[in-house]
């Protein structure tokens, strides 16, 4: 009989860095590409409620845009969760700054994305709190030609596993920008036939529009299907999938699905909203876990026409989350710019 080979008792544990392994100028480039498909485009719309026109009508958006497109929170949830290897064990976002769409992908694409670590901070130490420190990511998404799609900073907030073996990093986080490139906002529409979809959508547009209008949603969203969307988008964040993760022993709603739904709620009070194009920024301010009813308000603070007709609208979005006790906690503070026809 052969001998039976050995086996090791000691386990490589695999779980990410905690925030002391990490460096300003750590580059991540090895997660797995991923090719929007048909499904993706269905599971995510059946969790968050996407209603984008031109995501929801392939015949609306050959005519628009001469491709399918993406819904682009999708493209956002994509990316984000290729960026999720260094922050394995994220407690939670902070916020997401100067997120910018460059190209509107279509279904079909491939998306890739590098993750580089741009600043870290090590929080004050509280009574009777784990220490942690915030770590500032800079995400770049690209296609299969190599086309530019997202730009954008994320922040999250990490475990300190040994105090001792941490540096007292103390980097400026308001440096990171909340303002998008005004210049660059229009080339993302490039190939995109605003007078077409005016002429083929009934409703409002952008001629009906005065700013500033301010919207109280009527009615809220139950946050289901949260793991789903975490494994959807590769999210590999444990807090998400585990509730022992997380200190309240509850799992954490990943922050896109609440800005998800928060896009959904959007459509609703603009139904003819073209396209989201940016976010100047993203706050999260309270958890998420799932079974919170989300209810929106949104304010339209501004409006820029285009040469050709439709424009620029700057949105502002905030969310609360009613909890089985009652209480109502505002959770997120979304700013961002879309295009109306």
């Amino acid at each position: 009989m052969s001998a039976q080979p050995t086996i090791s008792s000691e386990p490589v544990h695999v779980g990410g860095p905690y925030w002391e392994e990490l460096s300003v100028g750590d580059r991540y480039v090895e997660f797995p590409a991923m090719t929007l498909t048909e499904g993706h485009a269905a599971l995510h719309q059946s969790i968050v409620g996407d209603r984008l026109r031109l995501a929801l009508d392939a015949t609306l958006s050959d005519k628009v845009a001469g491709r399918r497109l993406a819904h682009p929170m999708l493209v956002c949830d994509v990316s984000i969760g290729q960026s999720t290897l260094p922050t394995q064990r994220v407690i939670g976002n902070l916020f997401y700054r100067r997120l910018m769409l460059r190209r509107l992908p279509a279904i079909g694409d491939t998306l890739t994305s590098t993750t580089e670590i741009v600043a870290l901070k090590r929080n004050t130490i509280k009574e009777g709190r784990k220490p942690t420190g915030l770590a500032v990511l800079h995400i770049v998404t690209t296609d299969q030609q190599d086309r530019a799609i997202l730009d954008y900073w994320r922040c999250a907030m990490l475990p300190i596993s040994d105090v001792d073996a941490s540096q007292p990093h103390a980097d400026d986080l308001d440096r990171f920008p909340a303002d998008l490139p005004a210049d660059a906002l229009q080339a993302t529409l490039d190939g995109i036939d605003l007078g077409v979809y005016r002429s083929e959508v009934p409703g409002t547009h952008f001629a009906d529009l005065d700013a500033p209008t301010t919207w109280a949603l009527d009615g809220g969203d139950s946050v289901t299907a949260a793991p789903e969307l975490v494994r959807l988008s590769l999210n590999l964040a444990k807090a998400h999938s585990d509730p022992g993760s997380h200190h309240s022993g509850q799992r954490l709603v990943y922050g896109g699905h609440t800005i998800g739904v928060a896009a959904s709620h959007l459509t609703k009070v603009l139904p003819n909203l073209v396209t989201i194009i940016g976010w100047h920024h993203c706050n999260h301010l309270g958890p998420v876990f799932e079974g919170d009813v989300l209810r929106s308000t949104v304010h339209l603070e501004g409006t820029e026409a285009l040469p050709g007709g439709g424009g620029l609208v700057t949105l502002r979005v905030e969310v609360s989350a009613q909890r089985s006790d009652g209480a109502l906690d505002g959770v997120l503070d979304w700013r961002l710019v879309g295009a109306m026809a």
